[in-house]
């Protein structure tokens, strides 16, 4: 097919299309799972049944008319694209941002372009002796954004569907409370939408960190855990108490010097993350914790929060 027709009947600029066509390469793509096994396979995902089933109406069939020649060419090419990368460990975008008022099909493509990779990456982890345990908790977090995403009325996919790629190669690891992603010489931490992060949870999964990646992955060495996050926002302190599990966190940290980080909005990431949802007026946010209401408080008095990074040795 013609890019240029490709990105026409997408909507999306024709940049995005090439660049999907560069990066693909010549490699083949992934199949899906067969129909029959995808609803269990869903279930080991921990998706909701609710988009569980909307996953299943749009289920690319050979016969479906929900899938264009256009979509399957994206789906395919997508897939192609982040399994050229198997191994890899930094931020990587799948394709362009669809319509996702199209139908299940447009919505959830690149949630089939996770399924088809399932096999894939388990078959990496097997590679680097990682249990199977392992890799469906990690694997799971599909079924959390899908949820989140859900909760911010469709708001929250354009980045869950880039930060998604890194469990489908292999470059992220949930381990206890933490997720580890690899680097060079770091082991970036995430914090999952999981209960609290005590500091008992928090160091226990540091400890299980420390055993697991020289035990399978000998060949990369890591000096520090780092974390880029407004969670480390030292201004979080006028709010918190000092025994508070984010304040603790943050206790744990050497802080890099600030600078503006380029292409990312803090205030719009704790509101993301805070209240889930990037449209609800200030004076409409719940404000049933201290988090909460720190949040709003800092907003509403013309504050500004910030994303910080650090680390502290492994």
């Amino acid at each position: 097919m013609d890019l240029d027709d490709i990105a026409a009947r997408l909507g999306v600029p024709v940049e995005d299309v090439d660049r999907v066509h560069r990066l693909a390469g010549d490699p083949p793509s992934a199949p899906l799972p067969a129909k029959a096994d995808a609803p269990a396979i869903l279930d080991r995902l921990a998706v909701r049944p609710d988009d569980a089933t909307e996953i299943m109406a749009g289920w690319p069939d050979p016969a479906s008319a929900l899938w264009t020649p256009e979509l399957r060419w994206l789906l395919d090419r997508s897939t192609a694209l982040v399994h050229a990368d198997l191994g890899g460990h930094g931020w990587l975008s799948p394709g362009p941002a669809l319509p996702r008022d199209r139908g299940p099909a447009w919505r959830h493509l690149y949630v089939y372009a996770y399924l088809a990779l399932v096999d894939v990456v388990r078959g990496y982890h097997r590679d680097h002796g990682i249990a199977d345990a392992v890799s469906w908790r990690t694997l799971a977090d599909l079924g959390r954004n899908l949820a989140i995403d859900r909760r911010m009325h469709r708001e929250g996919w354009p980045v869950m569907q880039s930060w998604l790629t890194l469990h489908a190669r292999g470059g992220i690891y949930e381990l206890g409370r933490l997720q580890y992603q690899r680097g060079d010489t770091t082991l970036g931490l995430h914090i999952p939408e999981a209960g609290p992060m005590t500091p008992e949870a928090v160091t226990a999964s540091l400890d299980e960190a420390r055993a697991f990646f020289p035990r399978h992955f000998p060949d990369e060495h890591y000096t520090a855990f780092s974390c880029g996050s407004w969670l480390l926002d030292p201004q979080l302190r006028e709010y918190l108490p000092e025994d508070s599990n984010i304040v603790r966190f943050q206790r744990r940290f050497e802080l890099e010097p600030y600078e503006e980080p380029e292409g990312l909005d803090a205030d719009v990431e704790v509101l993301r993350f805070v209240f889930r949802t990037l449209t609800t007026p200030l004076d409409q946010l719940p404000c049933r914790t201290v988090l909460q209401r720190a949040v709003v408080d800092h907003l509403k008095a013309g504050r500004h929060w910030q994303w910080r990074r650090g680390r502290f040795p492994i």
